[in-house]
């Protein structure tokens, strides 16, 4: 029943990222920015908010595989989280195509992304590399450490973190930052060129995000600090020597 749970919150979430992501984009013909970058950053706060307490808020296939590689989830439950992202956001894209103009929905691509002219594969391959290591580093900053100051209200900093992440790199690559984002209309539309680029960025950048902030922060650090913990200053007592 956890599985079921877990993978349904998944599934409905990344329905929604893609149905509202990708439907804005075709809604302002993806002449908006702003629109587009708030459009998702916001289905993204809304939902990690809803039930980022039921599967932790992934929406992503890259940020479950950044948990994956920290070994902060099980093989079985990664699994049907992958499943669960990439149904979802295939099943998004079809009814955006059954629902929306054909005009429309074809000037755009569906909003599948794609790379700019100008922008070379490696280029864009680093690009989306970065922006999903900025996502899934605050992910884990503010939902995954306890110690995040903005644990209650996570999903605030990572919707808000994928919508300045669309301000710089939409224009460039799309700034899809998760594979499900990019299959669900390039399955759908048939539009695959540089497609691969949205499937290894986002993966690379989100295990190295995982795997740096889970080895400096998440693992017992020793020796312990000096000071109070909950000052977070190591402050020397008394005849010790000051902790770096």
């Amino acid at each position: 029943m956890a599985l079921l749970q877990r993978g349904t919150a998944e599934f409905i979430g990344t329905f929604a990222l893609v149905f509202v992501g990708a439907g804005s984009i075709i809604a302002t013909g993806g002449g908006n920015l702003t629109a587009i970058g708030l459009a998702h950053g916001l289905v993204i706060a809304v939902m990690a908010s809803a039930v980022g307490h039921i599967s932790g808020g992934h929406f992503n296939p890259a940020v479950t595989f950044g948990f994956f590689v920290t070994r902060r989830i099980e093989p079985q439950l990664a699994a049907a989280y992958l499943f669960a992202q990439l149904t979802a956001a295939t099943l998004a894209a079809l009814l955006l195509q059954g629902l929306l103009p054909e005009n429309q929905v074809d000037a755009v691509n569906l909003g599948a992304p794609a790379l700019a002219p100008g922008i070379s594969a490696g280029s864009g391959l680093v690009i989306e590399l970065i922006l999903t290591f900025f996502l899934v580093w605050v992910i884990f900053a503010t939902a995954a450490d306890p110690r995040g100051a903005f644990a209650s209200i996570s999903g605030l900093a990572i919707g808000l973190t994928i919508t300045l992440d669309i301000f710089m790199g939409g224009p460039y690559t799309g700034a899809a930052m998760n594979p499900a984002r990019a299959l669900g209309p390039e399955l759908v539309q048939g539009v695959w060129d540089n497609a691969w680029i949205y499937y290894v960025g986002p993966a690379i950048g989100a295990a190295l995000a995982a795997v740096v902030y889970d080895r400096l922060y998440l693992r017992p650090v020793s020796p312990e600090p000096v000071g109070p913990p909950e000052t977070g200053l190591d402050e020397p007592r008394p005849g010790d020597a000051a902790a770096i």
